[in-house]
């Protein structure tokens, strides 16, 4: 079975938001995207308020020119990861974020390579 969606292990799915959140703090944007697959879709009510459209990002290039932008408007951007959960192909990684001074859950469906396919953010503010 090729195609069989495997459950994400829990040990995996700690390993991988403790790795994000790294780069992230790192503000490292080539070990950012290495978490991303290259057909990556983003869904955000900040993508909503910084970009025109419906606050969809498409792709690796648009992804990380939404995020080179960021990075360059909030230079003391730092994630603290809180909590991690897991499904069959989802993580939802969930963190406060020092800028905005919120919580933020970030689900996360990964393609079998364990690259994030399809991310959603959520804010508590």
């Amino acid at each position: 079975m090729e195609n069989a969606i495997l459950p994400i292990q829990p040990l995996f799915a700690r390993d991988f938001a403790q790795d994000w959140v790294g780069a992230w703090n790192s503000h490292n944007l080539e070990r950012i995207m290495t978490h991303y697959d290259d057909q990556v879709v983003l869904v955000s009510p900040i993508a909503l308020k910084l970009l025109s459209g419906d606050g969809t990002v498409q792709g690796k290039a648009a992804l990380r020119e939404y995020f080179l932008r960021g990075l360059g408007a909030f230079p003391g951007l730092r994630f603290d990861l809180m909590d991690v959960l897991w499904g069959t192909e989802t993580i939802v990684v969930y963190y406060n974020n020092n800028v905005r001074g919120s919580k933020t859950a970030e689900v996360m469906l990964l393609n079998p390579a364990g690259k994030i396919h399809r991310v959603w953010a959520n804010y508590d503010q």
